[in-house]
């Protein structure tokens, strides 16, 4: 039993030095360990990632920048070619509008010409057949009165 009093004798001793909390040279050694290892942790890992993150961060953000840029003035180059398209497109109705009209013109012109040539054609022809027919009834009268006289010589003789 002797045994197990001093056994109790030592564990109160022990319970009253320390404790769960025993402040002693120990904590504050550990406080600057754990300051000494976050600072040098900081200069050795933490700077140079932050340092590539915000490298990384600042390289996007001015891709990005310049994407949008770029992407705005494409979309003014479509609404300007869009633009001198549908111009281009006005024009060339406008154009193929009057070359149709000038090409009816020139057709009806022409068929103008044309009729006009072919009413010149029927009045010769009219005109050649009403003198052929004048020549034809001349003709025929001087063949007729020859006839008449030799009807009327004839008959006188008889």
């Amino acid at each position: 039993m002797h045994k197990i009093i001093s056994l109790f004798s030592e564990a109160s001793e022990i319970s009253t030095k320390g404790g769960l909390f025993d402040f002693n040279a120990t904590l504050p050694l550990m406080a600057l360990q754990f300051l000494a290892l976050t600072v040098i942790l900081n200069f050795l890992y933490y700077k140079p990632v932050a340092t590539i993150l915000d490298d990384r961060e600042e390289y996007i953000r001015n891709s990005l920048t310049s994407a949008s840029a770029s992407l705005v003035k494409a979309d003014e180059l479509t609404k300007t070619y869009e633009f001198e398209l549908a111009e281009s497109r006005k024009s060339a109705q406008k154009i193929i509008k009057s070359a149709q009209e000038e090409a009816q013109l020139i057709v009806s012109e022409k068929l103008k010409e044309a009729q006009k040539d072919a009413e010149k054609l029927l009045l010769n022809a009219y005109n050649e057949l009403n003198i052929q027919k004048e020549q034809a009834l001349k003709s025929l009268e001087i063949q007729i009165d020859i006839l008449s006289d030799q009807i009327q010589k004839k008959l006188l003789n008889n």
